[in-house]
């Protein structure tokens, strides 16, 4: 959990604030998991912090719920396909990918 929270930290994922009167406040808990090596024998433990979201009403602890996130193998494969048509694509096209 230490290094979940720490990695948390380092990539900015959110600033803390002042508990303003009038909101709702979401909990927490985490979630465990064991990855195995292909043998079978444990590889690591991994801890995940994740928002008990449903703690939350439409329209007033949010208001979006879409999160963008692209796996590695699209992008590999949008790759692909733009290559064996040797489509022209510059390094925005990767910022907006990433």
């Amino acid at each position: 959990m230490d290094i979940e929270i720490a990695a948390l930290h380092q990539n900015h994922t959110w600033d803390l604030i002042e508990q303003p009167f009038d909101v709702n406040i979401i909990g927490y808990k985490w979630v465990y998991k064991l990855k195995h090596k292909p043998d079978g024998s444990t590889e690591r433990y991994k801890a995940r912090l994740v928002t008990k979201r449903y703690n939350q009403t439409y329209g007033l602890d949010y208001f979006e719920t879409f999160i963008p996130v692209v796996k590695a193998v699209t992008i590999r494969i949008i790759l692909t396909i733009a290559l064996s048509f040797k489509w022209k694509f510059n390094s925005l096209m990767f910022i907006m990918l990433s």
